[in-house]
């Protein structure tokens, strides 16, 4: 082998590794951003919110692969952590359910375009919320007063929740999906106009 194709090769795995880390770093930033971009949805207690964050995510999951997307989802809650409001409980959260998203849409995008992705998300954020996220929860918050929070809303449409895995059932698995889905649907609407 000539010292010419070393060099070349050497300048393409460059080119290719500069490429990937400042479209990383700019996914990351703009995920980081639009976490600001969230609101209160109707139906759920106040410290749900809903946001497009998972999107750059998403993309990058589509266009370099899903190490990438769990990367962007890391870096934006690693960023969030220098003004959190939760003690980290919310960051974590947002991660683990981030990549229960984004690493089985990836994988799936290679093979099938469809809402599985979401899907697994949704019912994923059951799991982890009930045995990773609302424990470190109830560190701040009684378990009784989350509960409390969920029926708060049930009520009002005639319904009860006797314990946490029931609310999360309820609540957050349907929001979890359309949260994922809302992600699904706009990345599919400027995917390929971006790629």
């Amino acid at each position: 082998m000539s010292t010419n194709s070393v060099t070349t090769n050497s300048n393409v795995k460059t080119g290719v590794n500069a490429r990937y880390l400042t479209m990383t770093a700019m996914l990351s930033a703009i995920a980081f951003i639009l976490m600001f971009l969230d609101f209160a949805v109707p139906f759920m207690p106040n410290f749900i919110k809903l946001d497009i964050s998972e999107l750059p995510a998403l993309i990058g999951a589509f266009s370099m692969g899903p190490v990438s997307g769990i990367v962007i989802c890391l870096i934006k809650n690693l960023i969030h952590l220098t003004i959190t409001t939760t003690s980290g409980v919310g960051e974590l959260s947002n991660f683990i359910l981030g990549v229960a998203f984004v690493l089985p849409a990836g994988l799936i995008y290679k093979f099938k375009k469809n809402r599985k992705g979401a899907l697994f998300m949704a019912v994923f954020s059951v799991v982890s919320n009930y045995f990773l996220v609302y424990p470190f929860y109830t560190a701040f918050m009684p378990e009784d007063a989350i509960i409390g929070a969920y029926n708060a809303i049930a009520s009002a449409v005639g319904g009860h929740m006797d314990n946490l895995l029931e609310c999360l059932v309820v609540f957050n698995m349907p929001f979890t999906f359309l949260k994922g889905m809302i992600s699904v649907g706009i990345t599919f609407l400027i995917y390929k106009h971006i790629s």
